[in-house]
């Protein structure tokens, strides 16, 4: 593991290498910033940040990472049906910061509070600013009613976070980018870590090797960088 404290803020066109892990490490590093070019190359490398507010910035490459593979998305019948009835406004990329707020705020079954403090919502923020992160929301009564975001790169989209208000309002959200992501020939949605919601909807764990040759293929076709509100859905 080692100490990043004294890296500098990179821009979206400059990369660092971040140190390799061992077999059974699954911290590659501690500290750095969440400029654009840190970001960037850490989910270019199959890292992501994930830490406690007010404790250094971990950056994770997990020996098992839950994967979607874009059209193996498990949609029961219940939530059909409530696709079909279309109770939600779908839009993409119509308020990215409220939506990773909202993420921050609102409790999720099988999390403990949140890791997204104020630091990482600005730097998502500007991500999503130079057209690499994005979001998915629901709205009902012209009202916000659940939403996705995260990052895109290649053809890998790298899930963050959701939150709903509304019953299944999420599950319709994340219906919605499954959809377009297969539409624009899209590979994978990276899910980090297992969970049995996850599992449920039909994603699977992969090695650490796998998902690097999962990645470094994705990554070989041109981002689909800027705004995705023309993907919008009614």
């Amino acid at each position: 593991m080692v100490l990043l404290s004294r890296l500098p803020e990179l821009s979206d066109s400059q990369r660092i290498a971040f140190p390799q892990v061992s077999e059974d490490e699954e911290i590659a590093a501690v500290g750095g910033n969440l400029s654009l070019g840190v970001l960037l190359s850490a989910y270019e490398q199959g890292l992501f940040p994930w830490y406690n507010p007010g404790e250094p910035i971990i950056w994770w490459n997990p020996t098992q990472r839950m994967v979607l593979p874009v059209g193996s998305l498990h949609v029961g019948s219940r939530t059909e049906r409530i696709i079909r009835r279309q109770p939600f406004v779908i839009t993409f990329d119509s308020c990215f910061r409220e939506v990773i707020l909202r993420c921050a705020e609102v409790p999720r079954e099988e999390q403990d509070g949140t890791w997204i403090d104020r630091t990482m919502i600005d730097a998502y923020t500007r991500l999503h600013e130079a057209g690499y992160a994005h979001s998915v929301e629901a709205w009902q009564g012209g009202s916000l009613a659940g939403g996705l975001y995260g990052v895109s790169l290649g053809r890998a989209f790298f899930g963050e976070s959701m939150f709903s208000l509304a019953s299944n309002s999420s599950k319709v959200c994340l219906h919605a980018l499954h959809r377009q992501l297969a539409n624009h020939h899209f590979q994978f949605i990276d899910c980090q870590l297992y969970t049995e919601h996850l599992s449920s909807l039909g994603a699977w764990l992969v090695s650490r090797s796998e998902f690097s040759r999962m990645l470094k293929q994705a990554l070989t076709a041109q981002t689909l960088r800027g705004s995705w509100a023309y993907w919008s859905v009614r």
